[in-house]
């Protein structure tokens, strides 16, 4: 099979598609969740590459960050700065179109550099991840989340390549082991590694999707805030680090120390 990796026109085309955010769901919770978790964000220096909605460099901007999202896709950047117009946030979201294999950045310049859905539209992930390290301060972090191989989107997803129909043309997935591997390539040590299920389920968002080509919306959280919700939430996240758990999770992401 012949890997085509995804162009820039693909990508553009793709968030023109995709720039309702009441209809989009963020691609790794737990990437935010992640992050808050473990720094102070006040006044840290921070990068999204391949950013796509940018919702969480939002969210880190509105916690105190200074932050800067790097994607070589018009569109994106497009939805990212109506976001940056929304809240207000000029001074510290900021927007550059560029290359994430070749930073337009000096070594050393982030605190934190972090991707999710970006890893595994690569033939050489590794490359990307030894940018992220030049461009890290000494001591500064590296936050990777990708697919997670033992699930049925990797599936559907294999299938829609096979037939040429995959949006993005190719996209690999990693378990956890080959995940913490390729940071350890890259020059990180694993400080921390986590694993996200979807929710809601992924046949639920394909029956989702499939309804608003009937002009039918159907609720993007159905049981929120019911008493099932909550319960199964709290289980979910009890096990989310759970080293087995990763093998049954959509996606799964690991905080490398430079």
């Amino acid at each position: 099979m012949t890997i085509k990796e995804p162009t820039q026109s693909v990508w553009n085309q793709f968030w023109k598609q995709k720039n309702d955010m009441e209809k989009l769901y963020p691609s790794s919770p737990s990437v935010l969740k992640s992050i808050k978790k473990h720094f102070n964000l006040e006044g840290m220096k921070i990068l999204e590459v391949g950013a796509g909605t940018g919702r969480d460099s939002i969210e880190l901007a509105r916690a105190g960050a200074e932050v800067y999202v790097l994607d070589f896709a018009e569109n994106s950047l497009k939805i990212v700065n109506s976001q940056r117009i929304k809240e207000g946030l000029f001074d510290s979201v900021h927007l550059i179109r560029g290359d994430a294999f070749s930073s337009p950045f000096q070594d050393g310049t982030f605190d934190l550099v972090f991707h999710q859905g970006l890893a595994e539209h690569f033939k050489d992930p590794l490359a990307l991840l030894r940018e992220n390290y030049r461009i890290l301060r000494k001591g500064g972090h590296c936050l990777c989340d990708v697919p997670q191989t033992i699930h049925p989107y990797t599936v559907f997803k294999h299938i829609l390549i096979a037939f040429d129909r995959w949006f993005a043309g190719w996209e690999t997935e990693y378990t956890m082991p080959q995940l913490k591997g390729l940071m350890t390539q890259a020059g990180f040590s694993v400080r921390y590694s986590y694993g996200d299920w979807m929710r809601p389920n992924l046949f639920y968002r394909m029956f989702r999707e499939l309804c608003f080509r009937f002009n039918i919306e159907l609720p993007k959280y159905p049981f929120s805030g019911t008493a099932y919700q909550k319960t199964k939430d709290q289980i979910l996240d009890a096990l989310e680090t759970v080293p087995l758990m990763h093998y049954t999770q959509l996606s799964i992401g690991v905080l490398g120390k430079k």
